[in-house]
Parts: C-alpha cells; structure tokens; sequence
C-alpha cells in the first residue's frame, strides 16, 4: 500500500485515474448515504409531520435518486429535464415537487401526465396557466406557493429587508395578489392548495437566519388567515444547509438546525394558533457536496513574475463556481498526501480564458507533470453545471464503496458532442 496515496472509499485515486481517466468525478457512496440517513433521521417531530426533500440541482442522476429513494427523502426538481431523469429512475412521482419561476406549458403538461405530487406555483401568470393545464388534462396535483419573506441569509449574516427584488417568488408584502392566488388555484377540483414555499439563500451558517425565515412566514400565515381566510397546511422552509469547502466554513451540525427548525415552527404554530400540519426542508448541495470530489491530472506548470501556475487537465468547463462567483476549494497533490507543502501555488485549468483558475495561492509540494491534483467538496453544482467549452467532454462520474468502484455517467467523448448536430431543412 502507498501511504502518500489517497484512498476514497477505500478505492486508490491512482487506479480510479488509470481505469476511468481523469478529469473524473469521484462520489464516496457512503457519505452520501450517511447525510441521507442523518437528514431522514434528524428532522422528525412529534408536533408536526414532515419531509425532506432533495435537491436535484444540486446533482441529480439515476444512480443517486436510488439512493434518495432508499432512504425514504422526496424531490425537488426545476425542470422538465430534471422531471424527466427522475421518471427514468422509477422515482415515486407523488413525493417529487416542482420548482422553477417560468415553467413552460409542456414541462407543466410533463409533469400532471407524470402524475406528480407537488407543483411549487412561482408567480401570478404561473398560477394562471396551471390551472389551464389542469382543466385540460383532468389530474389532480397538490400547490404550493412560493413567497419572498424579505429574509435573505448569506454567511454569518442575515438581513429582512434585501430579499423583497428577488426573481423568485411573491413578496408576502403582496398580500391581496397571494390571496388572490390562492382562490384561483382553490377554484379549481383537481388542484388542492397545501400551503406556502420559502428560501432564503445558500451556505447558511447562522441557525437563527432559519428562525427568523420561520417567525415571518407564521405571521404572514396569521394575517392571512385572519384577513382573508385562507388556511394554511403546510410550510415548505427551502434549503440553504451549508457544506464544508474551506477551513473558514464552520457549517451548524444538522442535529442543531433540525432542532432548531422544528422548535421554532412548534412554538409559532401555538403561538398564531394555527393550523399548520406539515413541515419542509430542501437540503441539497449538503447532501452531496463534501461527498464529491474532482480528480485532475498535472499536466504543465508555469513561473510567472509574481505566481506559479500548475495546469490540471480540467477548469472551469467542469468547475465554472470558482469564475462564475470566485467560489473557494482546497486541494492536496493525491498521490503525494504526506509530502510537506512548501510551495504556493495557483490551480488554473486548460480552458481558453483568463479567469479559469480553480484556486488562488494555495500550499502544495512541488507539482510536477502528470502528479494526480484532488479538489474536494466539488459534489455540488459540479457536474450539474459543466459544459463543453472549448469542446472539452464532460468527465464521467464514479461512485466509489467498500473498495469497489462503479461509473453512473459515462465520459463524454468527442463523439457524443457531435450527436445532436445535423443538416435539416426547416419546414416553415
């Protein structure tokens, strides 16, 4: 055994690299299963009923919707796309929730045909055409609207004035255009209103962003209940669990959030005196996040007046977080694990542009060519946001366990990206 070599999932990083090439995805299964069990697990109460969704944005492929569905969490999806690889992987279409601020008429069609649980109702047109999907198509499906709180969290701060300009969602400060909602929707026999959705942002590290998302939404609910009548039955909270990417992310324990949550929602429930019977929760990136990691081989390395670049076989085509909101990693030579780090080094990928670096100034041994480089905490809006610039394929993903090792999505070859191209006259 080579002690500098890295093993995820009891799997050598140096055989992952030969037998599925790099750059690759690499998810430890069994993390995976741990945060879903922990999340399933956590959020229970004796007050209320309540449900844990996953995600999708988040990452989403068969092979992981199995395992969301072992562990008995639902689903969130934003697109028919989405919608569509969660009827591929059989999952039960009652517990997956529909998200999204322009829902077109087809993905709407797709997902009353599917036969699905929960359509999150986003704005006032929205609401108009669900209800004419729903006439024509004669299914029922349960709605929840989504309303702006005014309470946006970001790090460890919070604020209640800065979320009311968001694209998502009604400001609850529209009470009268939510009432009326709520009665088109109301109106309809195979629509059944449950409730309201809110998020109110991602990487919350402060649990009482959480409790004042809740304080608002309970007092919103009275006063609509008390002005117009409408009744509330459930609360879907969003997401926003943090992930750990750097030694400054100090992520809430899921135990204190859940019970955080829950406490409160008991608590402002009593207090308003209110129907409520149901709680959610939409963890996502926490699930998946610090399970992922990235696996890149060193090709070129570069001194340059005042920085040495070491130049990994990927970039921003599959990692655009750190050029698309300088997003932080940190990374380790994988095959050289217990060499000291004398050197400062910035990680920049192949891609043709200037802002394709993955880390600034980070502390590694020297690097040298075809040295294997592992980004961690990249199981997050990784793969679910990679593209083909500059024709680059996108790598396959592996789910590694018990020493053994399993690709769920193929490596894009060159090939794959010229499928879809072709020469058809249109018909006008």
């Amino acid at each position: 055994m080579n002690k500098n070599m890295l093993e995820i999932g009891g799997v050598s990083v140096e055989q992952l690299a030969k037998s599925c090439q790099t750059p690759l995805y690499i998810y430890d299964e069994e993390k995976i299963s741990t945060k879903l069990a922990q999340f399933h697990d956590l959020f229970q109460s004796d007050a209320l009923e309540t449900e844990v969704l996953y995600a999708s944005k988040a990452f989403t492929c068969k092979a992981l919707l199995e395992l969301v569905k072992q562990h008995g969490l639902s689903l969130d999806v934003v697109s028919g796309g989405e919608l569509y690889v969660a009827k591929q992987a059989d999952f039960p279409m009652e517990r997956v929730y529909f998200h999204g601020n322009n829902k077109s008429y087809e993905e709407l069609q797709m997902a009353l045909s599917y036969g699905i649980g929960t359509i999150v109702v986003d704005n006032a047109m929205e609401c108009e055409l669900l209800v004419q999907v729903a006439k024509q198509s004669g299914h029922s499906v349960k709605a929840l609207l989504r309303v702006n709180p005014g309470v946006e969290a970001h790090t460890h701060k919070y604020i209640v004035t800065a979320h009311l300009d968001s694209k998502f969602g009604t400001s609850i400060t529209h009470k009268e255009e939510i009432a009326h909602m709520v009665q088109t929707l109301s109106a309809i026999p195979n629509i059944h209103f449950e409730g309201f959705h809110s998020h109110i942002g991602s990487q919350i590290f402060d649990a009482n962003a959480y409790v004042a998302e809740i304080q608002t939404l309970m007092k919103f609910v009275y006063e609509l209940q008390e002005e117009y009548q409408i009744q509330t039955k459930a609360l879907n909270l969003g997401g926003g669990f943090a992930a750990y990417y750097t030694a400054e992310d100090k992520p809430i324990p899921l135990s204190e959030v859940c019970s955080t949550i829950l406490d409160t929602c008991s608590m402002e429930k009593e207090r308003y005196q209110l129907p409520l019977c149901k709680v959610m929760i939409e963890p996502g990136r926490s699930i998946v996040a610090e399970a992922g990691s990235t696996l890149y081989r060193v090709g070129f390395t570069k001194q340059t007046a005042n920085k040495k670049y070491v130049f990994v076989d990927g970039g921003m085509s599959d990692n655009i977080r750190p050029a698309l909101y300088q997003a932080a990693y940190a990374c380790d030579l994988a095959n050289r694990m217990n060499e000291e780090k004398c050197e400062k080094v910035t990680i920049a990928g192949k891609c043709c542009e200037s802002g394709d670096i993955l880390i600034e100034d980070v502390m590694l041994p020297h690097a040298q060519r075809n040295d294997l480089l592992i980004l961690y905490t990249t199981g997050a809006y990784g793969y679910s946001m990679a593209s083909n610039y500059n024709r680059l394929g996108r790598p396959a993903v592996v789910f590694v366990k018990n020493g053994k090792a399993r690709i769920v999505v193929k490596r894009e070859s060159y090939e794959d990206m010229c499928m879809m191209e072709c020469d058809e006259l249109v018909h006008i």
